[in-house]
């Protein structure tokens, strides 16, 4: 037997023996796995971290810049990172002291006025029945569902509890884990961001001089394409919900809508996810308004199109800038697989992916039907 045949068929023979031993094994394998990416979870949640504050580090790494000189010049990229996450504690500073007391409150008076909106929602609910003549509706009873369900949820609330106490240690040792994930988070990131020129020359010079030329080629493209489409995604959702979560908030303030803290959270929160983010954060605040006065929630949805149509039209295009160039049917399917394989990150992650892969295939597509147009004209049947 030839030397290089015997090679291939050892080779072959150990693929098959690994792919057999995995597919006995894959309970093992799946927890193996599931214990690499725990152990590597504080650098990529500090990449991702980095990854945000990449954007305004570099602007006002240009602007300190410019005014330091000399010496002085090398302290721009440290001076920035401090800037950057002294800008970001202070973001999340000012949302917890102002929006998170207000939001406590919208809350506590919302479940004090129970009884007093699901007596409301009940009596509206018999006028609807009474209207379109649903006779066999008619008996439902709003408010003992309600109550019942509140019921049942604090009783579970309590037994939840009750069972937690002899686990004390366990919880402790989980939140104490979680601290010490965060910390090492926050340090990975700010060694990333300082270090973020050097790191990006790095991986280029390992891409380069490792990889074929064609393929480095192809690899440093797609890792430009993906930064750019990721990072113009995230900071377009992130400064659309910001924006529509305060107009949202004046807005309500303005017309005397109740509950306007709360609703303009729900709204915030909501418009980070795509398409859908809309519809659910529009019918959750419709049903709380519902509850307190069904022509308040109506209003509140005719005020709530209007402000998307403005904010969408006028604001975000501005602000933001122009989309990623996905169109809506494939918008939809990166929402449900994402979050069908990675709950609410894939709600996030899904749409710049499936741009990043949707331009790489358009450029491919185009790429390959100029060939075939050159090839018709150099060779006319």
């Amino acid at each position: 037997m030839e030397k290089g045949l015997f090679k291939k068929l050892a080779l072959l023979l150990t693929y098959v023996i690994i792919l057999v031993a995995v597919i006995v094994k894959i309970d093992a394998v799946g927890g193996w796995f599931r214990g690499v990416v725990k152990a590597f979870e504080p650098l990529y949640i500090g990449f991702a971290i980095a990854f945000v504050l990449h954007r305004p580090c570099n602007f006002f790494a240009r602007l300190y810049a410019k005014g330091l000189k000399g010496k002085w010049e090398k302290t721009a990229r440290p001076f920035a990172v401090a800037t950057a996450y002294i800008l970001f504690l202070a973001v999340v500073a000012a949302l917890f002291s102002i929006v998170i007391p207000e939001l406590i409150e919208s809350i506590s008076s919302f479940i004090g006025n129970l009884n007093i909106y699901a007596a409301n929602l009940q009596e509206f609910y018999d006028f609807v029945v009474e209207t379109f003549g649903l006779e066999m509706l008619g008996d439902m009873n709003l408010s003992a569902v309600i109550n019942e369900n509140i019921s049942r949820l604090l009783s579970s609330v309590l037994t939840a509890l009750t069972t937690t106490i002899p686990q004390l240690i366990t919880t402790a040792s989980a939140v104490v884990s979680a601290v010490v994930t965060t910390l090492l988070s926050l340090v990975f990131s700010v060694y990333m961001l300082a270090g973020a020129p050097r790191l990006i020359g790095q991986c280029r010079r390992l891409v380069v001089n490792y990889l074929p030329k064609k393929v480095s080629g192809v690899v440093l493209e797609v890792t430009r394409l993906s930064a750019t489409t990721f990072t113009g995604y995230v900071s377009g959702q992130v400064i659309e919900a910001g924006i529509l979560g305060v107009l949202c908030f004046i807005g309500m303030c303005i017309f005397g809508f109740d509950y306007a803290p709360l609703i303009s959270v729900i709204i915030a929160v909501c418009a980070l996810v795509p398409i859908a983010g809309a519809y659910i954060g529009a019918i959750v605040s419709a049903l709380l308004l519902l509850m307190i006065e069904p022509m308040q929630a109506i209003w509140f949805l005719i005020f709530l199109v209007i402000l998307q149509q403005l904010e969408g039209n006028l604001i975000y295009p501005r602000v933001v800038g122009t989309s990623i160039g996905l169109p809506g049917i494939w918008v939809l399917a990166a929402v449900t697989v994402g979050s069908s394989l990675m709950g609410f990150a894939g709600l996030i992650v899904g749409v710049p992916l499936a741009a990043v892969l949707y331009t790489l295939l358009k450029r491919n597509l185009h790429k390959r039907e100029n060939k075939a147009k050159k090839a018709d004209r150099e060779n006319p049947s």
